[in-house]
């Protein structure tokens, strides 16, 4: 029977979750055909049979799974899934999640965040529970191994803690507010805060409700943390003249139809940074191993907000497009990223990162660079400031761009030159919508 193996999605998919089945155990397939959801690290995406016959599941809805990791089988039609079969699949899927927790305790020595429970300390007897039933139980002080787990194959999740915890709290009032034995410290020791039982740390700062984080924003945090542990970065700044831009717009508002997509200040970010990334093409490269490599297309990376987490989607071939079609392209991508529909491919390939919190009225701020790209653009918001023209203070519309570079790739004189390139162009922006 042919391995159905958990597929990559993504250019950085290390696992994937499988959503939900939409399949049964034993049924009919064809080829094309849709079988499951899987929540990868940057979207939740469909996944098609690839081949006629009969499906056997070996993975369930709701577990997470190495890459590769054999998730399903699909045979002739005449043939039944057998438990010799299924028991050959639990013992692959077992030896590929062994040897994902292997490597989570080789990135946790590295500095990296781990997913999961590592396999150093993994006893016979150590129930299996989520890392945040683990952390809830040892706040709440429930015994794990009393525990048994209503997650996948019997794992014990948050909401089992916190029944155990209520019905401990139940039977035995007070307990979990007793204060421990010996004497109270002393008011004026400040230490006594941090040497307190949970419980009382708990009611010192109220309720404390412990959140999840979803497979994207774990894979956020793990890449940026490793951002700022690996990459040298340095940051330039300038202040752009937007007076003309500005106008531009306005101008493409009046006489634009009344459905048609009028591009946005950003759009003329993307589109500046493309042709200012063709100019300089150490900037449009990535590091890697002791190398430089520069990419012979232009592709930005715009970051787009998603409902708890950011999303970088990619607008492949920018120096390429129009301003037009840059605007169309944005806007399609911001759509699928909010509605969940965005492809896997569009969230890769990126050579360089633009990323906007005008909108907010952030004035400036820094960015941190998505690896192993070169450098990242933050945008500010578009403000009137007292500036002098000619010996006079007069108002103009500015806009401050900071340019966040690895400093193994560029030097301060390359980040400088690019990111005076892409403030010429948006101070002219006739020009260069024909550059």
């Amino acid at each position: 029977m042919p391995d159905v193996t958990m597929p990559r999605l993504s250019d950085s998919m290390e696992e994937g979750t499988i959503v939900t089945w939409h399949v049964n155990d034993g049924a009919e397939v064809k080829a094309g055909e849709e079988l499951a959801e899987i929540e990868t690290d940057k979207a939740t995406v469909s996944f098609e049979a690839e081949a006629d016959g009969v499906i056997e599941l070996l993975v369930p809805a709701g577990e997470t799974v190495p890459l590769g990791a054999v998730i399903a089988r699909i045979g002739g039609g005449n043939e039944a899934p057998t438990s010799q079969t299924a028991g050959k699949g639990t013992a692959a899927q077992a030896a590929s999640a062994e040897e994902s927790s292997a490597h989570a305790v080789a990135t946790t020595s590295n500095g990296h965040a781990a997913t999961g429970d590592s396999a150093a300390g993994r006893g016979p007897d150590r129930p299996t529970a989520s890392p945040l039933a683990r952390r809830l139980a040892a706040s709440l002080g429930v015994n794990l191994r009393a525990l048994a787990g209503s997650g996948p194959r019997g794992r014990i999740v948050r909401g089992d803690v916190e029944r155990a915890a209520t019905s401990v709290s139940t039977t035995a009032p007070g307990a979990a507010s007793a204060p421990a034995a010996g004497p109270a410290p002393a008011p004026t020791a400040p230490v006594a805060a941090f040497s307190a039982p949970p419980e009382e740390r708990a009611t010192a700062k109220g309720e404390v409700t412990l959140v999840e984080l979803s497979r994207t924003q774990q894979l956020i945090a793990r890449r940026m943390a490793e951002s700022r542990a690996t990459v040298p970065d340095f940051e330039v700044s300038v202040d752009v003249d937007m007076e003309a831009a500005w106008a531009l717009r306005e101008q493409l508002k009046r006489d634009a139809a009344p459905d048609a997509v009028v591009p946005s200040l950003n759009d003329l970010v993307v589109l500046a940074c493309a042709k200012a990334l063709r100019e300089h093409p150490q900037v449009n490269a990535a590091y890697r191993d002791g190398q430089a490599e520069r990419f012979a297309r232009v592709n930005v990376g715009v970051a787009i907000a998603a409902p708890d987490s950011l999303v970088v989607a990619t607008v492949f071939d920018a120096d390429r497009l129009s301003l037009g079609e840059i605007a169309h392209t944005t806007r399609r991508l911001a759509a699928q990223v909010r509605d969940g529909t965005i492809p896997p491919p569009a969230l890769a390939g990126a050579t360089f990162t633009v990323s906007n919190l005008g909108m907010f009225g952030v004035s400036r701020f820094s960015a941190v660079i998505n690896p192993p790209q070169a450098a990242i653009l933050a945008v500010g918001a578009v403000q009137q400031r007292a500036v002098v023209d000619e010996g006079k203070i007069v108002a103009r519309r500015c806009m401050t761009l900071s340019l966040a570079a690895d400093h193994r790739l560029l030097y301060g004189a390359d980040a400088a030159q690019f990111l005076v390139r892409v403030r010429e162009r948006l101070e002219r922006p006739l020009a260069a919508l024909v550059g």
